[in-house]
């Protein structure tokens, strides 16, 4: 009980649970709006995805400081791709927040004359390209991982020494099965690396559908609302279990 109330003491303790519940409003509205009897509760869900969305909105009006702090941060990185990445990721974060706080005006009435589809198109934008940096972080982790695995691999081989516990035991490397079965051991024996990946792509769904890049249905998007929002719960609860920048 403790743990949880100082999970939700903090903004973006609150903010996950809000967000996990606007998309699980989301995925069952999305259920049942065709069946006669569910209007009522449709409506329900809605209006309750909406209120979500719009504390939302009020717990990241002070993310935009947090985001430029951590673009700060980020271009003292060592490693010149993730310095990059990281650093593009957070500056376009913090635009993400502008264009948030901008909506947020608008839809309690303080800004009436805001042109709502175009911020909110601007603000799609920007967190989408936030992700793609995200991304391309992931895949350059798993890249130099992977790199290690087989330098590795082919100096046991030609040291001719095994040991009955070695992880890395694809036969071939070179190949897609053994790729695949290579990047499965890799990403098992890092859960942050797995998990930053898993809640980053299903992050993709929302502004893929919104840009009309892929377009899918309010299902979908749920339900990779609801899983990218567990993962944000668990990384946010256990910090050991979160990629590092």
């Amino acid at each position: 009980m403790e743990g949880f109330v100082e999970f939700t003491n903090r903004s973006q303790g609150r903010d996950r649970l809000f967000r996990a519940i606007q998309y699980t409003c989301m995925l069952l509205s999305y259920f049942i709006e065709h069946k006669a009897d569910k209007e009522k509760l449709v409506m329900k869900l809605k209006q309750l995805e909406s209120s979500m969305s719009s504390g939302r909105k009020m717990f990241r009006l002070g993310n935009m400081v947090h985001a430029l702090v951590a673009a700060r941060r980020t271009t003292q990185l060592p490693d010149v791709v993730p310095r990059f990445c990281l650093t593009a990721s957070n500056l376009t974060r913090a635009l993400y927040f502008v264009c948030d706080a901008v909506l947020w005006l608008k839809s309690v009435g303080l800004q009436p004359d805001v042109d709502k589809p175009k911020w909110r198109n601007w603000a799609t934008k920007c967190y989408y390209f936030s992700l793609l940096m995200n991304l391309a972080r992931d895949w350059y982790e798993i890249s130099w991982r992977l790199e290690q695995a087989v330098q590795e691999k082919k100096i046991k081989q030609n040291s001719s020494w095994e040991t009955h516990n070695q992880e890395l035991n694809c036969e071939k490397c070179d190949d897609l099965h053994g790729f695949f079965l290579l990047l499965f051991q890799i990403l098992k024996r890092h859960p942050p690396l797995l998990l930053d990946l898993v809640k980053n792509l299903c992050d993709l769904s929302g502004p893929l559908d919104t840009l009309g890049i892929y377009k899918t249905n309010a299902g979908v998007i749920g339900f990779c609302g609801i899983l990218s929002s567990l993962v944000g719960i668990l990384t946010l609860a256990s910090p050991h279990l979160k990629l590092q920048q």
